[in-house]
C-alpha cells in the first residue's frame, strides 16, 4: 500500500528538520569519527524520543500513523518551535497540545534549614526527575560541587552517568547507576509527559549504552533506604546507610542522608570530610544562587 498523502509530507518534514539539527545542538557527544550526514541519524532521533528506531523510521517513511504522546517526544527531541510543532501535529490530525510547564522547583524552607543544621552529615533534596535541588556543604564535599553543574544538568542521574569521576567513587558503580535508572522509571510513571525527563531519557540513551540497556528492562524502584560503598579520594573508604524523609509540604522534595555508625571508621572520616569541607569552603545550595 503506498503511503498516505499527509503521512507522506510528514515524514518529509521530519527528515528535512532531521537534517537541520546537528548533534552538537541535540546536546549529543561528539564520537570524533566522520559522519555521512550533517544532521541528525534516524536512531539518534528515536533515542532522543525514546521511542525504536524502526517506529521512527516508519514514520518518515509514511507507512504509519503516530500518537500524540509519541510527536510530542519528537517534537521535542528536533526542538521544534511553537509553528513547526502546529504543523507537525496539523499532518497527523492531531491537536498540538503544549505539555504544562511545571513551576520550577525550589527547596522547602524548612529542608533548608534542616539541610543546614547537619553539619556532620551528607544531605541532598531531590526534587522531580532526581533533580537535586538543593545540598549540604558536606554532601558536596563527598559527592561532587552541584554548584558547578549547570542547572539543567544538575540531576542526580545525569550525574551519574556523565560525570567520569562517579564511576571511581562508588566501589560499586554498576549497582547503582542501574538502581537509579530503575528509580527514575517510577518517576517516569508519575509524569509521562514532562519534556525534561523525556529529554533526558533521549540524551542518556544516546550517550551511554548502559543506560540504554537498563532503561529498556523496565525495572522500578522506589527512593527509600539503602547501603552504598564509597571510595573518596580525601578520606578513602565509606561504607555510608543512606534514607530517605519526604516534605510533608510537597510530596516532590524528598531529603536524602548519608549517615554511618557511632565510633565506626566511616563516622570519623566523616568527620574529618567535614573539616575538610569546612576548609575549603564548599559551597551549599543558596549561597550563590
Amino acid at each position: 500500500m503506498s503511503p498516505q498523502p499527509h503521512l507522506n509530507e510528514l515524514g518529509e518534514f521530519l527528515k528535512s528538520r532531521r537534517a537541520e539539527l546537528t548533534p552538537r545542538a541535540a546536546g549529543l557527544p561528539e564520537s570524533g569519527r566522520p559522519r555521512r550526514v550533517s544532521g541528525l541519524r534516524r536512531e539518534e532521533v528515536a533515542q532522543l524520543a525514546a521511542i525504536s528506531t524502526d517506529y521512527y523510521t516508519r514514520l518518515e517513511q509514511g507507512r504509519m500513523p503516530a500518537s500524540a504522546p509519541v510527536l510530542k517526544a519528537v517534537a521535542e527531541a528536533l526542538q521544534l518551535d511553537e509553528d513547526q510543532r502546529r504543523y507537525l501535529f496539523g499532518l497527523a490530525g492531531k491537536e498540538a497540545v503544549r505539555p504544562r510547564r511545571r513551576a520550577l522547583q525550589r527547596v522547602q524552607p524548612q529542608l533548608r534549614r534542616v539541610l543546614d543544621d547537619l553539619t556532620s552529615t551528607p544531605a541532598i533534596v531531590m526534587g522531580r526527575r532526581m533533580d537535586v535541588i538543593a545540598w549540604n556543604s558536606l554532601a558536596g564535599a563527598l559527592v561532587t560541587d552541584f554548584g558547578a553543574v549547570p542547572e539543567k544538568h544538575r540531576n542526580y542521574v545525569h550525574i551519574l552517568f556523565t560525570d567520569p569521576v562517579m564511576r571511581t567513587l562508588y566501589a560499586d558503580w554498576k549497582s547503582v547507576a542501574r538502581t537509579a535508572v530503575a528509580q527514575l522509571r517510577m518517576e517516569a510513571a508519575k509524569y509521562p509527559d514532562d519534556p525534561r525527563l523525556t529529554a533526558l531519557v533521549g540524551e542518556l540513551s544516546v550517550r551511554d549504552a548502559d543506560f540504554r540497556q537498563w532503561w529498556a528492562a523496565h525495572h522500578v524502584a522506589t527512593l527509600s533506604v539503602g547501603t552504598k560503598v564509597l571510595d573518596h579520594p580525601v578520606v578513602g573508604e565509606l561504607s555510608l546507610d543512606w534514607d530517605t524523609l519526604t516534605a510533608s509540604t510537597d510530596p516532590d522534595q524528598r531529603l536524602v542522608v548519608w549517615t554511618a555508625e557511632a565510633g565506626s571508621p566511616t563516622h570519623e572520616r566523616l568527620r574529618i570530610l567535614a573539616s575538610w569541607a569546612a576548609a575549603q569552603h564548599v559551597p551549599v545550595a543558596g549561597q550563590d544562587d
